[in-house]
This record gives structure tokens, C-alpha cells and sequence, in this order.
């Protein structure tokens, strides 16, 4: 028997996302038309023996989330269940506060996958080299060049035996190319460690209180247990923390720009996992070019040009001689005749006019490094806005014959005018 955790966050995590994040949860976002921890759960359901996927965060339980939990245990026919954290605990104190849930019903290990991660999910090999090799922790690792290794988790490993000798979170210096995928195999004595970081914080928290100092920023609450500097940091080197490489597709979901990048590994994979959910070109339809996706509420003009890399969502109109290309266009949008929309993501219900050209820069990997991965984004440098994918928060109007270059407009803005290299407030 099998579980799945995946650790969602809360609202005071994902900043960078927004203005995209003001709408929906972003574990709700979209990327290739479904929402993100979609493929996690996908993933999950397809491991035999997988009993149950938990999910847990510091979110409220709205109506979006609610909604999307019933869908998931009905296509999947598994329990799905959201369990809400009383504050935000870290990426390690929430599978200690739900440690009970966890293990009810014995479970022989339990997976646990971030949720603002793009990957092709090789959980069934992670299992078969846990069931090799019984350790308390197992990490999913993946190669990345030095410079942008020290964005990441970096594992010194044992080439021989796989075990993790080293383990630093976003080091100074170089340590090694092997980073973090933020994807685990843990068994059930995994939570010991976790117990014996939370009884180290009630104590240094006691230490406080006895001292007269009351100040959060000081110390953690006891609750509060980083899974990657108090746990991995702490064991590595003592045969309890294990490795296992992948080449397989992997990048991590922190901004606008990665989900864009994202979607397109997603899109790529539904070839081989779900080719039904890929547009295909249709005598007097839409010219398609590479993967797109478009639900089946989109009315899109015969006449318009996708791809690739294009995701269309729900209810969504696309006019006459559009051309969209990496690009993610969310639910109730229209674009008007001959727009043209260009490693852009345009929000929910925006509308943009006729002959108007909605373009960004596109952030990707370095196509020549096979280890090269999405470099970690900032939206300025020297007090100027960066280049960036064009963002359209929700209900935006773009007027006709206007282009917006590298921009982000925040919800429910009209335009009357062009816009380069901005944020409209």
C-alpha cells in the first residue's frame, strides 16, 4: 500500500506568480490545459498500489479547490483530500503536524512531490530502487550546469551505492550538478527525523521565552520544519539518504514565464501519455503547427494559425487570421481578428482587438546545454524592468492596432495605447 503527498503551499508563496496568482491558487493554474498539480495526481494514480493523494498547504478551502478535488477522485477513482495547515510549516512540518493521517492504514512508503514542479514523474522507478534498497529517504536528482546549480539543492552522492554523502540548498559555491528535483520516496521512520527537528524547536523556543525574547524572526515556530536544511543537510552522509538520477524532463514552476515553458514539456509529452488531448489539423479548421491544445468549449476561427506550444482554454473565442504561438490563453478570453499574440499569456476573460500584437521575450534554457535549466527570474536589473513573456491579468481590454512588448498589466486595466517594457498598475 501506497500514498501520495503533495505540498501545495499557501498564499504567501507565490509572489512571482502574480498577477496570474490573484485569480486562482497557483496549483490550480493551468499549464497545457489542465490544472498544474493535475499531472502530480495523474502521475500518482498510475503507481499500483497508490491508496490514497493527500494534499497539503496553508490555502483556504474555496470553492476552485473544492471543485477540482471532486473532479480528481471521480476521473482517478481515488480518495483526494486537502489538508489545511494551521499556519505555514515548511516544506517538512506539515507531513509531521498530518503524520497520523499519513500513516493510517499502514502504508509501506509514501511519495511527496512539490507542487510547483514540471516533470515526467518516474515514481515507479523511484519505487522499484527503494524496494532494491530500503532507506528512510529517497530524492529524485537530475543534473544541472555549475552556474545555475547554485539556484538549487545540491547532492554530493556515493556514484557507487547512490547515497548522499553532501547535501547543500542553494549554495554559494559550487558543490555539485546534481540538484534536487523536489520529488520524494520517503518509508514511515522518515518522520522520526522530522519529530526530532520539531522537539529541537520547542526546546530553542523555550531557550527564547526564558531569555525574555519573544521574537518570531529569531527563532522558527516549532512547527516549522525545512525538509531540505533540517532534515537532508543534517542526515546526509549517514546511510539514511539516498539519490536516484533521472534524465527525464524536469523543470520547476516558480514564475509566469516557466509555467509558459512548462506547458511546452507537457505538451510535448501528451504525444506519448495523452495524444487525444492534442489539437490535430482538420480539413476547413485552424492551420495547427507542433503540440496545441485547445478544450473543447474554444470556438477558434478556421482561418487562425496555433502553434506551437499553445494551450487554449475553456470558452475561449479566437477570430480570423489569429496567430498564437507559445502562448497559454485562459478560460473566456477573445482575441479579435488578426491579433497576433507571442509568448504571451493572456488572463481569464481579457479581450484583445483587432490588428493588435501582444508580445514577450521568451526566458528558455540555453537549447545548446542539454543541463541548462529555466534561470531563476527577476523582474528588474539595475532598476530596470527585464525582458520578459507579456502578461494579461484578468479582464483586460486591449484596444485594436495597439502593441503591448514586455509587459505586465494588472487586472481589470483598459488600454487606450502601446506599451513597451512596463507594468501597468
Amino acid at each position: 500500500m501506497l500514498k501520495a503527498v503533495i505540498l501545495i503551499g499557501g498564499p504567501q508563496k507565490g509572489t512571482r506568480f502574480r498577477p496570474l496568482s490573484f485569480e486562482v491558487p497557483k496549483p490550480l493554474f493551468p499549464v497545457a490545459g489542465v490544472p498544474m498539480i493535475q499531472h502530480h495526481i495523474e502521475a500518482c494514480a498510475q503507481v499500483p498500489g497508490m491508496q490514497e493523494i493527500l494534499l497539503i498547504g496553508f490555502y483556504q478551502p474555496d470553492e476552485p479547490l473544492t471543485q477540482f478535488l471532486e473532479a480528481a477522485q471521480q476521473e482517478f477513482h481515488l480518495p483526494v483530500r486537502y489538508l489545511q495547515e494551521f499556519a505555514p510549516l515548511g516544506t517538512g512540518g506539515g507531513l509531521y503536524h498530518f503524520r497520523d493521517q499519513i500513516l493510517a492504514g499502514g502504508p509501506e512508503a509514501f511519495f511527496v512531490l512539490n507542487a510547483d514542479v514540471c516533470s515526467d514523474f518516474p515514481l515507479s522507478a523511484m519505487l522499484e530502487a527503494h524496494r532494491r534498497q530500503r532507506h528512510p529517504f529517497l530524492l529524485l536528482g537530475t543534473t544541472a550546469n555549475r552556474t545555475q546549480s547554485l539556484n538549487y539543492g545540491c547532492i554530493v552522492e556515493n556514484p557507487q551505492t547512490h547515497e548522499v554523502l553532501h547535501y547543500v540548498e542553494k549554495p554559494s559555491t559550487f558543490i555539485s550538478d546534481i540538484i534536487n528535483c523536489g520529488i520524494y520516496l520517503f518509508s514511515p521512520e522518515a518522520l522520526k527525523p522530522l519529530r526530532d527537528v520539531f522537539q529541537r524547536n520547542q526546546q530553542d523556543g523555550q531557550f527564547c521565552l526564558a531569555l525574555g525574547e519573544d521574537s518570531p524572526g529569531l527563532w522558527p515556530g516549532a512547527g516549522t520544519i525545512r525538509l531540505e536544511q533540517d532534515v537532508f543537510s543534517a542526515l546526509a552522509g549517514q546511510g539514511q539518504i539516498y539519490v536516484h538520477l533521472t534524465d527525464g524532463i524536469w523543470s520547476q514552476i516558480k514564475s509566469a514565464g516557466s509555467a509558459l515553458y512548462a506547458s511546452r514539456l507537457y505538451l510535448s509529452r501528451y504525444q506519448n501519455t495523452h495524444p487525444e488531448r492534442l489539437a490535430k489539423h482538420i480539413p476547413g479548421g485552424p492551420r495547427i503547427r507542433g503540440n496545441v491544445y485547445i478544450h473543447p468549449t474554444a470556438k477558434v476561427a478556421p482561418s487562425a494559425v496555433l502553434g506551437p506550444n499553445v494551450s487554449i482554454g475553456k470558452g475561449v473565442t479566437v477570430g480570423e487570421g489569429v496567430r498564437l504561438r507559445e502562448s497559454i490563453v485562459l478560460h473566456g478570453a477573445t482575441l479579435q481578428e488578426h491579433t497576433c499574440v507571442l509568448h504571451s499569456i493572456v488572463g481569464w476573460g481579457s479581450t484583445v482587438g483587432r490588428w493588435a500584437r501582444v508580445e514577450g521575450t521568451p526566458n528558455d534554457p540555453n537549447p545548446n546545454d542539454p543541463r541548462a535549466r529555466m534561470d531563476s527570474e527577476s523582474l528588474f536589473k539595475d532598476g530596470k524592468l527585464l525582458p520578459a513573456i507579456t502578461i494579461l491579468g484578468c479582464r483586460v481590454r486591449i484596444p485594436a492596432e495597439v502593441l503591448i512588448l514586455n509587459s505586465i498589466v494588472l487586472p481589470h486595466k483598459e488600454l487606450s495605447r502601446s506599451f513597451t517594457n512596463q507594468i501597468i498598475l
